[in-house]
């Protein structure tokens, strides 16, 4: 257990990305309430059950939804790409809590950082593959 001390309860940190948005995750002893940028994470998904099923995933797995509380600031993206760094965030937090967590964790694919981004538009094209359309005459 490796978790970081302030104002004696125990936190444990992970840091989540997908797309364009990080989420910086924290982990504290409690009842399992999830907070996202000072807001309930159904309010602040949109009461979406796909987003809020994804975010409390890695806890459900392990068993402990009840025992933790999630406080996450996340920035950048949609609401799909936070919801996906949320997940890997929580997931690296747990690792960091008990490295017996990992395994069962990385079978359920929750720590694997999708690499997928947003390609870059390149000059004389439209979008970052769409050119503009062809004429002979």
């Amino acid at each position: 257990m490796q978790g970081i001390q302030q104002s004696g309860r125990v936190m444990y940190w992970g840091t989540g990305r997908r797309k364009s948005s990080v989420a910086r995750v924290r982990l504290v002893p409690g009842n399992g309430t999830v907070t996202i940028n000072g807001k309930a994470a159904e309010i602040y998904l949109q009461y979406n059950a796909g987003y809020l099923g994804a975010t409390k995933a890695p806890l459900e797995t392990l068993g402990l939804e009840n025992e933790y509380d999630v406080l996450v600031n996340v920035r950048g993206g949609g609401l799909t790409g936070q919801s996906e760094s949320i997940r890997l965030g929580v997931a690296r937090a747990l690792c960091e809590l008990d490295p017996e967590n990992r395994h069962p964790l990385k079978v359920e694919g929750f720590l694997t950082r999708d690499p997928r981004a947003k390609e870059r538009k390149k000059y004389g094209l439209r979008k970052a593959r769409k050119a503009p359309q062809y004429s002979k005459r």
